[in-house]
């Protein structure tokens, strides 16, 4: 065979395959955006379900409880399965568990029963389990190992630009333009507070209906695509358990300082809407886009804060940028008006660092423990199921809102005290 003819026929082998794992990438990284753009929806619900079911504050929080508790019961099974049958299956399983949860919004809208939302949630959150599971691994596979990092980064990207555009776009199609008050919808003839009530449940019908049907095209298009194998490097005869990594002070901190920065992440972006229009007496609508800044300020911040990271040590970065969410959530719960909505916005790109800064720091220098311990802080995201209940019974107690954030004041306190004492890797 002519040499020449060979070597148009290796690149063109290089070509394809390079177009194959672009493509590959291409999907993968939109999943980031599609469970970020989901997550982000979580401050549209809570106060459109609130006025829709005439729910407590603390009954609002087990929007945030169903979608974390699935994160936490279906960490482990989630794992089981990839081993057993490969990342693709697990990407496809869940891309399919992602769109039963987004459709079952449907019944639960017709039906008008508050319980049903909360069941669709949790099956979507499971299929985002098994997508987050295996997302990150395959970025990182899919290329050249040295621009692994980058690949990474841009993919996260994504999740914060999502951030941005679920409360607007979510505030447009689902929360109501109706300026009734509670007082009022309380005092209409039955019949008509049951329909009023009935349609305002119903407008998340459409959006989530769309949402399923793109993630079934998505899936689909997984289905047919050839993804590489991701080998797992773990030397056989290392000996670990759960146990001994936890002999790593640190680690076990890391833990701790992870469970509260979750909840008070949670309880400040979910809230956010809620809050907004009581502290500054803002419209749901208008909120939303307010919501929508608070997540472009969290990607901002995460850009802003790897820049400093290049001359400033990550537990000074990370002590630092606790110690101003904390000034910022006082200001959000003393001040009145439109500057608490500006305080928490302001807390949104301090808090942007800090689940990969307590993540790094929490793994750095436990050796063989590495892969438990970076699976115990991810299981640690439970605290984003448990703390929003706090927020929602102080809220419901107290009647204000602003009081119920004394929980994420709380919460950037222990973060405060990892980044300032408790990081450094220690054995004991």
């Amino acid at each position: 065979m002519n040499p020449i003819h060979q070597t148009s026929i290796k690149n063109e082998t290089i070509d394809e395959s390079r177009a194959k794992n672009l493509f590959a990438l291409v999907l993968i990284t939109s999943l980031f955006f599609f469970w970020g753009f989901v997550h982000n929806l979580d401050p549209v619900l809570i106060p459109h379900l609130k006025r829709a079911f005439s729910l407590s504050d603390l009954e609002t929080a087990l929007i945030d409880f169903s979608v974390f508790i699935a994160y936490f019961i279906m960490a482990l099974p989630a794992g089981f399965l990839m081993k057993k049958y490969g990342y693709k299956f697990g990407i496809i399983f869940g891309l399919v568990l992602f769109a039963i949860g987004s459709f079952l919004f449907i019944p639960a809208a017709d039906t008008g029963v508050y319980f049903f939302f909360l069941t669709a949630l949790f099956v979507l959150a499971c299929g985002l389990t098994f997508l987050e599971t295996a997302a990150n691994p395959y970025v990182v596979a899919l290329g050249d190992p040295g621009s692994a990092t980058q690949r990474l980064n841009f993919a996260q990207s994504f999740n914060g630009l999502a951030a941005f555009l679920a409360p607007v776009i979510g505030g447009k199609f689902i929360l109501s333009e109706s300026s009734l008050s509670d007082q009022e919808i309380f005092s209409m003839l039955p019949l008509e507070k049951e329909q009023f009530l009935m349609n305002e449940a119903g407008t998340v019908k459409g959006p989530y209906a769309i949402l399923g049907c793109l993630i079934l095209i998505i899936a689909a298009l997984f289905i047919f695509i050839k993804l590489p194998d991701i080998k797992d490097t773990q030397v056989k005869d290392e000996k670990t358990s759960i146990l001994k990594a936890f002999m790593h002070r640190h680690l076990r901190f890391a833990i701790i300082a992870q469970f509260f920065y979750v909840g008070a992440q949670v309880c400040v972006l979910s809230f956010f809407i809620r809050f907004a229009t009581s502290s500054a007496g803002l419209t749901s609508s208008s909120a939303s886009w307010y919501a929508g800044g608070a997540g472009l300020a969290f990607m901002i911040g995460r850009f802003v804060g790897t820049f400093f990271m290049r001359f400033t040590a990550p537990n000074i970065l990370l002590f630092i940028y606790a110690l101003f969410s904390m000034l910022l959530t006082l200001v959000a719960i003393f001040s009145h008006g439109i500057i608490t909505v500006y305080a928490l916005i302001g807390v949104s790109f301090f808090m942007s660092i800090m689940f990969p800064t307590i993540f790094s720091l929490g793994i750095a220098g436990i050796g063989k423990d590495t892969k438990i311990g970076s699976s115990l802080i991810v299981m640690s995201i439970v605290g984003g199921a448990i703390l929003p209940l706090f927020l929602g019974y102080i809220s419901d107690q107290t009647a204000s809102i602003q009081y119920g954030f004394l929980v994420p004041f709380f919460c950037f306190f222990v973060v405060f005290l990892f980044g300032l004492k408790f990081w450094k890797p220690r054995v004991n």
